[in-house]
């Protein structure tokens, strides 16, 4: 079993920060991530509002910088899905491969796309269904698409796909946007943005690819269909959480309570990102969230 002082869950820009703060500390630090690091902002095109990039980075340059950071000074970068974490003096971190002991844990497992739970979505995944415009937008070139959602990430989706789609649907539950102002006032101008009000989609339908979608307008009843070539969705997402509600609080929708000191209701396990309740799921926010964190994490390690 390999030993470290601090084991970090989660390679977006909170688990990174808080691998630069403790691997800077001087404590032996491995950042356990199961899949590609850098987390949901890897995927933004451009990160207009994160402090000290007045023209915008993209979220791929901005993990990377700070990847490199936290390399610098020495943290350790693993490969492997967590399944649990063992209580005890120390902790245990368990993956699909190994085991890690950690006097001080850092959960930064994130968080994940939405799924509709509709007839033809897992049929049509990749296959004209997608959770990711920057991923994917440039795929329908001049073809017609739907985003399905009305906040930011909504929104920010099909402002995106203006660089590619000849025509945007966004079909929205209510009748009105929960998105930023600004967000609000740059869709509805934009004329390649068609919105569908108070609809849902109760399937996506296609061959080989998909080529429509079944609505139903919830205050009418009525139903229509929609040929688009695409769909975006973007309902909002789910922690990462199961792994650990044995052993940490977490709320009504999954999300783990923490304290002011990112400290979970489990002794020398902290939570930080988009995981913890109440997190504002901004860049900004989940860098301090990770230096907070790990500066805690340093002192109760001193402690002990």
């Amino acid at each position: 079993m390999s030993k470290y002082d601090v084991v970090i869950i989660g390679g977006g820009p909170a688990g990174l920060t808080a691998s630069l703060y403790t691997s800077r500390a001087g404590l032996k630090t491995a950042l356990l991530e199961k899949g590609m690091f850098g987390g949901q902002i890897v995927n933004a095109l451009k990160v207009e509002n994160y402090p000290g990039f007045p023209d915008g980075i993209s979220g791929f340059d901005l993990v990377s910088l700070l990847h490199q950071q936290a390399l610098k000074y020495g943290m350790e970068l693993i490969n492997a899905e967590v399944t649990e974490i063992e209580a005890g003096k120390p902790n245990i971190v368990v993956t699909t491969d190994n085991k890690y002991q950690a006097n001080a844990i850092i959960i930064a497992a994130g968080s994940e796309y939405t799924k509709l739970n509709i007839a033809g979505e897992k049929e049509y995944t990749g296959k004209g269904i997608s959770y990711c415009a920057t991923c994917d937008g440039a795929f329908f070139q001049g073809a017609e698409v739907a985003v399905i959602g009305g906040g930011d990430t909504a929104l920010t989706d099909a402002l995106e796909l203006t660089q590619y789609a000849s025509k945007i649907y966004v079909i929205h539950r209510r009748d009105q946007l929960r998105a930023s102002q600004i967000l609000q006032e740059r869709a509805l101008k934009n004329n390649k943005l068609t919105f569908i009000w108070n609809s849902v989609v109760d399937e996506i339908s296609g061959n080989s690819m998909v080529t429509g979608l079944k609505l139903k307008n919830v205050k009418s009843g009525e139903k229509s269909a929609l040929s688009i070539s695409g769909v975006f969705v973007a309902i909002g997402l789910k922690p990462n959480s199961n792994p650990f509600s044995s052993l940490v609080k977490i709320d009504e929708a999954g999300y783990i309570i923490t304290d002011l000191h990112m400290a979970t209701s489990a002794t020398g396990i902290f939570a930080i990102g988009d995981i913890r309740q109440n997190s504002a799921r901004q860049v900004a926010t989940a860098v301090g969230d990770g230096a907070t964190a790990a500066i805690n994490a340093f002192k109760f390690i001193r402690d002990q």
